[in-house]
């Protein structure tokens, strides 16, 4: 096994700066400087795309205190043709918060330029307790789960 931490997860936008804005709003990420600005023949060689040039920031993740992890927003200067938000397509799926009241973050999302992709539900697991959650997207169409959970009664 390798001795490992989770330090991040990347999330590829077309304008990077109004993503970090969104995830500042709702979710109090907050920015862990130096803003990113990278180009050159070792972008090129890491990330296998030719003349990548990028720009973001990483946004530290609620919850985890100041070592805890990253989001990582950043804007590369070309990209392909963006594929329609799906939560069943092989690869990255979502990022989840734990809210506590799923509606109402909901709500908040959709008013700052997110999109419903499906409704507010209730699930109970196997060991009783109940989650309530619902799949929304950020103003570029990443899907986000906002999640509740109450124990077993």
């Amino acid at each position: 096994m390798i001795d490992a931490r989770f330090g991040h997860v990347n999330l590829v936008a077309r304008d990077w700066r109004r993503l970090v804005e969104f995830y500042e709003r709702l979710f109090g990420c907050v920015l862990v400087p130096p803003e990113r600005d990278y180009s050159g023949p070792d972008l090129e060689a890491g990330t296998g795309v030719a003349g990548a040039a990028l720009r973001g920031a990483h946004l530290r993740l609620p919850g985890h205190g100041p070592t805890g992890p990253t989001l990582e927003i950043y804007e590369y200067s070309s990209e392909p043709d963006a594929l329609p938000p799906a939560v069943n397509r092989p690869g990255f799926g979502h990022i989840a918060f734990v809210v506590p009241d799923v509606a109402a973050a909901r709500a908040a999302v959709l008013a700052e330029g997110g999109r419903s992709v499906g409704e507010v539900v209730t699930l109970q697991t196997a060991d009783g307790r109940r989650v309530t959650w619902c799949y929304v997207t950020d103003p570029e169409g990443n899907i986000i789960e906002l999640q509740s959970w109450a124990e077993a009664k």
